[in-house]
């Protein structure tokens, strides 16, 4: 019977792509592993020769809205850190679905090098399956086994919290994106703890779709709340509830604050121009790419999160509080 890496991935423990790269790319994993499936393999007659693979050139780069100015950035440093090592960038919208996300990934699995996820919306599970079947970076996700580059909001969030404080405010909303992002549920958690922190009182709105249109939905629902300012979970929702609160007569930033996350293309020239927490999301960018790039290269993979720090840069969306738009 002619012994197959399937036989010798029963053996050792591991999935059939772990017999693949301990053979191809020993770089890519630890070498206690590759250890066990290298006993494995000669236990059963099986083959150690390393395979040739042949490179496709090809790295996909998956992001959740392509129309979300947010990756515009990311989208052009990637492209450019691929475009210098050799490889063409592939680029695909999920439509902000983890579904979508997983069959898409399934289906590059023989068609790209590697892939770089941006604001990936799998779960840990499901992003573990992705990684043990191509190598990945992750942007904006912390996972520890694969290497990635996360926008570090908690300092611009402090900047935030303390700038609302001193402008009054002591009921602060967090206005919350899609429920399936885990950059949503870590936002949130430290929002909670810096404002509780300042001994002020936090609220939670949504979740919504991280677009103008949620932002017109979560002004509505942001004044049946006692909160005098926002932080929004990114700059799309920001604006829609300015569109929005403009619609209904509260004024911006005498009767409501409003904080984003991002500043992305167009913070500084919405009415008013959104204070927001900036980081580099261009720097976020070739980071990753020169990570998976490097493990695409042989070299052993450095995993674990790299942390962009991020600011508050304030504009003419927040002022001192003064009475609830309820009570006007």
């Amino acid at each position: 019977m002619r012994i197959t890496a399937k036989d010798v991935a029963e053996r050792a423990g591991v999935a059939a792509s772990t017999v693949s790269r301990a053979l191809n790319s020993p770089g890519r994993i630890n070498e206690q592993t590759r250890k066990r499936i290298l006993d494995a393999a000669r236990e059963l007659g099986y083959s150690v020769a390393p395979r040739m693979i042949e490179r496709k050139g090809l790295v996909g780069l998956l992001v959740p809205d392509i129309t979300n100015p947010f990756y515009f950035d990311i989208i052009r440093s990637t492209q450019e850190q691929l475009r210098i090592a050799g490889f063409m960038q592939l680029l695909i919208d999920t439509g902000e679905s983890g579904r979508t996300e997983a069959e898409i990934l399934a289906q590059l699995s023989q068609v790209v090098d590697g892939v770089i996820l941006s604001a990936t919306r799998l779960d840990a599970a499901a992003l573990a399956t992705a990684a043990d079947a191509l190598p990945l970076a992750v942007i904006n996700r912390q996972q520890e086994e694969i290497p990635g580059v996360l926008i570090d909001i908690r300092t611009g969030l402090t900047q935030a919290v303390d700038h609302l404080k001193a402008l009054g405010h002591r009921t602060i909303a967090f206005i919350a994106g899609p429920p399936g992002s885990w950059q949503n549920r870590w936002r949130w958690k430290e929002f909670e703890e810096q404002v509780l922190a300042q001994e002020l009182r936090p609220a939670l709105v949504g979740p919504y779709a991280p677009t103008r249109t949620g932002g017109a939905a979560a002004a509505d629902a942001l004044l049946v709340t006692e909160a005098t300012a926002c932080v929004a979970f990114n700059d799309l929702l920001a604006i829609g509830i300015l569109q929005r609160l403009r619609q209904r007569g509260i004024r911006v930033p005498e009767d409501m604050s409003v904080v984003g996350c991002d500043d992305i293309f167009g913070a500084d020239f919405s009415a008013p121009p959104l204070t927001t927490i900036a980081g580099d999301t261009e720097q976020a960018g070739r980071l990753a790419a020169s990570r998976l790039i490097a493990t695409l290269n042989g070299e052993a993979p450095r995993n674990g999160t790299t942390l962009i720090p991020t600011h508050l840069l304030v504009r003419e969306s927040t002022g001192p509080v003064r009475t609830h738009p309820s009570l006007r």
